[in-house]
């Protein structure tokens, strides 16, 4: 299983009615292969949605999309409000379950390492030896390394029933001394997140 994240970036004022025309383009293109969610930025870049697509594979990539752009009516008609385009592919962890549809937020919470490279084997190891006991708190949503895209980065999503339920859970985290995983606060390069809301016809909600 891959995940393909692409993150649009839209003019001021039109996150609405984009996300309006791509939830009706979805129920064209799903039949070619699910969604597992859709996103708009509450904190952090506004103006942003997030689109995640699972695949099997790369070439169950390829395959999909190639059918997908002869559908009339494919991809959206958003290209007026499109700004900025970016793509990553990411491999989850392998300790990490798929997204599966259904109620997990509706607080979600996308956070985005820089790492220094050499250093993912490690991360991956810190990462197993303790999301158990994290993802009791609250649902890890995904998990994995960018295989795609800016080398050496790491994305993690996480959802919450709401922000102050947020701030509650990773200080109990953090005094528990469940989370974040011993060591590796030396690796990091950059750390950013980003608050997510689903749209209303995503299936991660």
């Amino acid at each position: 299983m891959i995940y393909e994240i692409r993150t649009y970036t839209l003019k001021v004022g039109s996150v609405g009615e984009g996300e309006k025309r791509f939830g009706e383009a979805y129920e064209h293109r799903k039949k070619y292969s699910p969604l597992a969610a859709f996103l708009h930025t509450e904190i952090g870049p506004l103006n942003q949605i997030i689109h995640i697509w699972p695949y099997a594979d790369l070439a169950e990539r390829a395959k999909v999309r190639a059918e997908a752009s002869k559908d009339a009516n494919w991809p959206p008609k958003i290209q007026e409000f499109i700004l900025h385009m970016e793509s990553e592919v990411l491999n989850p962890f392998p300790f990490i379950s798929d997204i599966k549809p259904g109620k997990q937020g509706p607080i979600f919470e996308m956070r985005c390492y820089g790492i220094k490279a050499g250093t993912a084997p490690d991360l991956t190891r810190r990462w197993e030896s303790k999301i158990e006991e994290r993802a009791k708190l609250s649902p890890i949503i995904m998990a994995g390394l960018v295989e795609f895209g800016q080398a050496n980065r790491f994305i993690h999503m996480w959802g919450y029933k709401s922000m102050d339920e947020r701030l509650a859970i990773r200080e109990q985290a953090r005094k528990a001394g469940v989370w974040p995983p011993p060591g590796g606060g030396d690796t990091l390069h950059t750390q950013e997140n980003k608050i997510l809301m689903p749209a209303a016809w995503s299936p991660l909600q």
